[in-house]
């Protein structure tokens, strides 16, 4: 099969082009991974080349070994994924030390996988664990509603969380371990990439200071509409702020939210459910 006619280069492909159109991708910002499924690999093997040179990561990911990435290239344009996919996208392959890579498809001008591949891969050998295997998706983006919030509230994992929570009666139960926050960094780093792994070893969410998002999820629909159901949470927020200055007349309060995690199923943690 060709990569291209393979149904996980089309959903990730889609969810490039959803982002796009969603105006979370200015010029070459943002960047998408996928880790493959064995029998994935095997169905395109013959569209792959493996006589590409041996690249570091610039970091160890021993629970990446041997894996294949999806991923969007550096400097390339979200909008160009679906007209441009093998000169936007690369298929990459992990070495047996999880030291090294090497493309072994697309960027056919040219180019490495994105500059954030180092926390992409960082990010996938957290989740991999602590999802039992489940999370194979990381995606990055500027919303700017959520980008907003980060020059006005604490930037405290309890003050974004709280507020996001607030703001819709879904969000508790689409996220209910919370969203972490990172405080300004130099993007593309190990830094940072260190600093985010630690807050995803408990949430499926991290906010990058006046920066953007990074989200996890098990497939490709799951982690945009996490992403999708935070931005709109924090546009809820942005609205609420500009018509009071910041007061709210009324809210979600505690026990509510611990009633609505009862019916629903979910544990929410209670270092968020603060009496303000």
């Amino acid at each position: 099969m060709k990569v291209l006619e393979s149904n996980f280069m089309q959903g990730f492909m889609r969810m490039a082009d959803d982002g796009w159109q969603q105006g979370w991708h200015e010029r070459n910002g943002g960047n998408l991974t996928y880790r493959m499924k064995p029998e994935e690999v095997e169905a395109v093997r013959e569209d792959l080349s493996f006589d590409g040179e041996w690249k570091d990561i610039g970091t160890t990911v021993p629970g990446m070994a041997g894996e294949f990435f999806a991923a969007t290239g550096s400097g390339k344009y979200f909008r160009n994924v679906m007209t441009a996919p093998e000169d936007s996208c690369a298929i990459c392959e992990i070495d047996d030390k999880g030291e090294k890579y090497r493309v072994c498809w697309g960027l056919v001008n040219g180019g490495r996988p994105t500059s954030e591949f180092p926390s992409h891969l960082m990010n996938h050998e957290v989740k991999k664990a602590a999802s039992g295997g489940k999370h194979r998706v990381i995606y990055h983006a500027h919303p700017a509603n959520t980008i907003a919030l980060t020059f006005v509230l604490p930037l405290t994992d309890e003050a974004f969380t709280r507020e996001l929570w607030e703001m819709a009666t879904e969000c508790p139960v689409v996220f209910p371990s919370g969203i972490g926050v990172v405080p300004w960094m130099v993007p593309g780093g190990r830094d940072i990439a260190v600093a985010t792994s630690e807050l995803m070893k408990q949430y499926d969410v991290a906010i990058w200071a006046h920066h953007g998002m990074f989200c996890s999820g098990e497939d490709f629909d799951l982690t945009f509409g996490l992403m999708h159901t935070v931005e709109k949470s924090a546009e809820i927020l942005v609205k609420v702020y500009s018509m009071t200055g910041g007061t709210k007349r009324q809210t979600i309060q505690p026990d509510e939210f611990r009633h609505l995690a009862v019916d629903f199923g979910v544990t929410l943690p209670e270092k968020f459910l603060f009496e303000k």
